[in-house]
C-alpha cells in the first residue's frame, strides 16, 4: 500500500479555490486539459453540513504493458466525494470499473490559506493494489498518475484564474 502526500501551491484564496473545484465549467475545462477521454459529473448536490459529488471518468493512464493490459483499455473510475463545510476537508473514494475489490485509492484534500492571499492545496492518497505479482507495480503507477496529474491540474488552475477575474470563477 502507498500513502503519499502531495502539496500544490495556488494563485488564489481557499474561497476562490473550492468554489472552481465544484465549478462544472472549470472542471469540463479542467479535465479535458488533462487529457482525459471522458469525464462526467454524475450527480452532485449540497446541504447545510456538506457537498457530496459523484463524478465518473476515464483517465489517461501510462502503464507498464503488463499493467495496461490488466486495466484494460476502457479503465475508469467512480469518484464519490465529501465536502465537510465545518472542517473544509474533502474525503475521497475511487473505486475503479476493472478488479472490483483488488484496487483501492482514497484520500483527503484541504486547503491552507497564506498570508499573501494565495494558498496551499494538501492532497493525502492511499494507493492500493492486492494483485499477486503486480500489486507494487500497479500502485508505483498510480502514485505517479496521481503525482502527474494533481501538479498538472495545479498548474491548469493557477493559468485559469490568471486570465479570469475573480468574479467569473
Amino acid at each position: 500500500m502507498a500513502t503519499f502526500t502531495m502539496k500544490h501551491e495556488l494563485d488564489c484564496d481557499c474561497d476562490r479555490f473550492w468554489a472552481l473545484f465544484f465549478d462544472r465549467e472549470f472542471n469540463e475545462a479542467l479535465f479535458k486539459a488533462l487529457g482525459f477521454p471522458a469525464w462526467t459529473l454524475a450527480s452532485t448536490y449540497e446541504t447545510a453540513a456538506e457537498i457530496v459529488r459523484h463524478v465518473t471518468a476515464i483517465p489517461k493512464i501510462e502503464a507498464p504493458a503488463a499493467v495496461a493490459k490488466l486495466l484494460g483499455s476502457s479503465f475508469g473510475y467512480d469518484e464519490q466525494a465529501r465536502f465537510d463545510k465545518a472542517s473544509k476537508t474533502l474525503t475521497f473514494v475511487i473505486t475503479p470499473n476493472v478488479l472490483a475489490g483488488k484496487l483501492k485509492n482514497e484520500g483527503t484534500l484541504r486547503c491552507d490559506p497564506r498570508a499573501d492571499g494565495r494558498s496551499t492545496r494538501v492532497v493525502t492518497i492511499v494507493a492500493e493494489a492486492k494483485v499477486f505479482g503486480l500489486g507494487s507495480i500497479i500502485e508505483s503507477v498510480f502514485e505517479k498518475s496521481f503525482q502527474v496529474g494533481w501538479q498538472d491540474s495545479a498548474n491548469f488552475l493557477n493559468t485559469w484564474v490568471s486570465t479570469r477575474p475573480k468574479a467569473a470563477g
